[in-house]
């Protein structure tokens, strides 16, 4: 009864805005934007385990996608030749490997061509949610570690903030957020706080062949 009394104030805010994602990916997939492809035409784009949300913010068309999902493919021997795609692309997967997230890059940037950009996002302060299990949590530093040696890091970052848990212990995380930069729902999607990452991300571009 309490956290239904809590609620029906913020959502009757939210009515008549324009709105975007719910506050755990509002402002990671505005971010996401500021990498779009700027000629994505003719790319081949692999997107892991129903990753396409995340695709169309980059810029690229369904019919440039390959639909890598578990457990029909799995990310940890994936069934392409070497240097197939140009872009490898997930989506709030990693924490759902069931192996070592090490060997996951590692595949990713197998099928990925030579300055081919790897694009993953992911997590790690949030509750265990299985699809179909929960194994890892990952810092913009372990990202950036797992990408070592094989990318040049065009961006590690995470975003993330302690008010985010009580906003959604009374229901509302998946409240789509409104755009008004004004409304207080939009601050708490926005605010960050660099030891509270809540969604973590990893942009890099492929070393080109020496």
């Amino acid at each position: 009864m309490i956290r239904w009394l809590l609620r029906l104030p913020l959502k009757a805010s939210c009515l008549g805005f324009k709105k975007g994602p719910h506050v755990t990916r509002y402002a990671m997939y505005r971010r996401m934007a500021d990498f779009r492809c700027p000629n994505p035409a003719g790319l081949k784009v692999l997107s892991i385990s129903h990753s396409e949300p995340l695709c169309h913010i980059l810029g690229f068309e369904d019919s440039q996608l390959t639909d890598a999902s578990y457990p029909a493919v799995n990310i940890l021997s994936l069934p392409y030749p070497d240097a197939t795609f140009d872009y490898v692309i997930s989506d709030q997967v990693m924490e759902h490997i069931e192996g070592n997230p090490n060997a996951a890059f590692d595949e990713c940037f197998r099928v990925l061509k030579p300055g081919g950009m790897v694009i993953h996002t992911t997590c790690f302060i949030n509750p265990i949610h299985g699809f179909p299990s929960d194994y890892w949590r990952f810092t913009p530093n372990a990202l950036s570690f797992l990408c070592r040696d094989k990318a040049t890091i065009l961006e590690s970052a995470g975003w993330g903030n302690p008010y985010v848990w009580l906003y959604s212990a009374i229901g509302m995380r998946s409240q789509p957020i409104p755009h008004a930069r004004w409304h207080p729902l939009n601050w708490l999607a926005r605010k960050n706080s660099q030891y509270w990452p809540i969604s973590t991300w990893v942009v890099a571009k492929k070393h080109e062949v020496a």
